[in-house]
């Protein structure tokens, strides 16, 4: 069962810009709540136990967003018949109880963040999600558990894109073995519209081996980066072509956002192995 979920959140958030020189992105509200709330309801209706948040000593403010008891107390205390108030900060406090704090406080990219992650993962596979993309109305993650269960595998999420934005996204080069299951042969990092080998773009939600910390690490001994830092992009070794699935999140009626939250809403799930 997946019962872990890793969120890395240390990232720099450049492309946002002067304001999160001073503000975390991952706090910014998105129709009145903050998008990282977004994504903890996401996990924890899929039934996810424990959160792990990878964040920097920069983002401190995270943290102290679910351990400002002070305020609450104090403000709750001043307006008692405030029922909202005391609604968020007992949901604040849900939270917290089922979340973990590691620090990453060099930008060394994704794959380093999961790695710090390592002492805390206890079972085979766990539950990562990039928290730049926001997906509504379907819980992504449930899907992707529930497919998990059937074929014992890593699973990644996809989105169908336009082909003339496959220069955008990391796309997938796929095999396909079934009606909609594929395995996924490489992923090839906003290629040329002539040099993609699909239109299945790489989404963040992933469902991962626990021996993917070994790779991470003989990755990191011999140098390699874990960041591609042409792209600035998550550099997360595949553990084979053969165990890793693919989940289409279809939504052909989205286009790809270049800002750092990608809102996907109204996903039809197709199971892809």
């Amino acid at each position: 069962m997946i019962k872990q979920a890793i969120i890395p959140l240390a990232g720099q958030g450049t492309r946002l810009l002067p304001l999160t020189s001073v503000f975390p992105k991952e706090l910014l509200p998105i129709n009145g709540k903050p998008g990282l709330e977004y994504i903890l309801d996401e996990c924890f209706e899929a039934g996810i136990k424990e959160i792990i948040l990878v964040i920097s000593d920069k983002k401190k403010t995270i943290k102290k967003y679910f351990y400002n008891d002070a305020f609450f107390k104090k403000i709750i205390k001043k307006k008692r018949k405030d029922k909202r108030l005391k609604f968020e900060y007992s949901k604040i406090k849900k939270f917290r109880n089922k979340i973990k704090f590691v620090y990453q406080n060099s930008p060394l990219g994704t794959g380093d963040a999961v790695l710090k992650c390592k002492k805390f993962i206890k079972s085979n596979h766990f539950l990562m999600l990039l928290p730049d993309d926001l997906i509504f109305k379907n819980n992504c993650s449930l899907a992707m558990i529930k497919l998990h269960k059937q074929y014992n595998s890593s699973i990644i999420a996809s989105k169908k894109v336009k082909k003339k934005d496959v220069s955008r996204w990391g796309i997938f080069k796929l095999k396909k073995f079934s009606k909609n299951n594929f395995l996924i042969k490489d992923v090839i990092e906003k290629p040329t519209i002539k040099l993609a080998p699909s239109n299945h773009a790489v989404i963040g939600r992933y469902i991962l081996p626990k021996k993917i910390f070994k790779i991470l690490e003989k990755q990191k001994s011999n140098g390699s980066p874990l960041l591609d830092t042409k792209n600035n992009a998550p550099r997360i070794p595949f553990p084979s072509a053969s165990s890793t699935n693919l989940m289409n999140p279809a939504d052909p009626g989205t286009s790809p956002s270049e800002r750092s939250l990608n809102a996907i809403g109204n996903l039809s799930l197709r199971s892809t192995g």
